[in-house]
């Protein structure tokens, strides 16, 4: 329930602006995202390769209405590989799709995700083009397919939410594919009839493809703070012969921090997404509804006001 509220705070501007006038809950913000500055990014950026970590960077917003934003968008990911390069930092690049465009037309947002893949290319660099909720699943991975017609694995990516109960067909059939897959939970609210509800079927079903594609696919990427299933990841990739440098763990910027650099310490590659942009709001009240100890320091914080 309480999530929910969150969630739903998260679409109100006097919420914002509460967030915003208060230094405690302002400082809580910075913790899960990296700044509303590309360069706050990279120096954000920069103090987690010094700590071992790689990074992805993802400049904030979805749902575009208009094709001069989803372009506007399209420029600030060929901004960020180009900064990246020039500051010679380890991080790559992960966009939405409807932040691109797609809400408006395939051919619009399939214009600019080819304008940045070309750049990465490039560069050398690689995107990661981000899942969103059900209604863009298909779409998502359609436009991915059609993408990897002329782009190869090492350039583009997609990512998989294994709660939906078509993920394991999908994970099967990318593996098929030879294609980079983000593996990760999935948040977003969806009905019982496409997600499993409960959360010990979830972990079941993050456990399967995950070690499906630690076995078989190339350079997967598992997204998740679960130290259970971490410790699984550890143990299958171990007893199946599998170098720590064939796949990554991927977490949140300003979560597990301490988790993240050890694991970086025991020589596993470990990549943290960090988000930047004017757009920080809606999706730092999600971190927050993920996160019930947070919501109650910060409610505390701003009663005192």
């Amino acid at each position: 329930m309480l999530r929910q509220v969150f969630i739903a705070l998260s679409r109100q501007a006097w919420a914002y602006r509460l967030i915003l006038s208060n230094p405690v809950s302002r400082a809580m913000a910075w913790r899960f995202v990296a700044g509303e500055t590309r360069e706050a990014a990279l120096d954000a950026v920069r103090a987690l390769n010094a700590r071992g970590i790689r990074a992805t960077l993802d400049y904030l917003g979805e749902n575009v209405s208009t094709r001069e934003e989803a372009i506007a968008a399209a420029d600030e990911a060929i901004a960020e590989l180009r900064a990246i390069a020039a500051a010679g930092v380890d991080a790559n690049v992960s966009i939405k799709l409807t932040q691109l465009g797609l809400d408006l037309g395939d051919d619009l947002c399939r214009e600019q995700v080819r304008r940045v893949l070309d750049c990465a290319r490039e560069l050398g660099n690689f995107v990661r083009l981000d899942m969103e909720g059900s209604p863009y699943t298909q779409r998502t991975l359609d436009l991915f397919r059609d993408l990897r017609r002329d782009y190869d694995a090492d350039t583009v990516g997609t990512v998989i939410q294994t709660y939906l109960r078509r993920s394991q067909a999908d994970v099967e059939r990318l593996i098929a594919d030879g294609s980079r897959v983000r593996l990760v939970k999935g948040a977003y609210n969806e009905p019982p009839e496409i997600a499993y509800p409960d959360k010990a079927d979830v972990d079941r079903a993050y456990r399967i493809q995950m070690e499906l594609l630690l076995a078989r696919a190339h350079y997967p990427a598992l997204a998740t703070h679960d130290e259970r299933l971490i410790g699984r990841a550890q143990g299958f990739a171990a007893a199946e012969g599998i170098a720590e440098s064939r796949f990554e763990f991927q977490m949140l910027y300003g979560v597990r921090r301490d988790l993240q650099e050890r694991l970086a310490r025991e020589g596993y590659n470990v990549r943290c997404y960090v988000p930047y942009g004017t757009q920080w709001y809606p999706y730092f009240m999600r971190r927050l509804a993920e996160r019930p100890a947070n919501i109650f320091f910060i409610l505390g914080n701003l009663a005192k006001r």
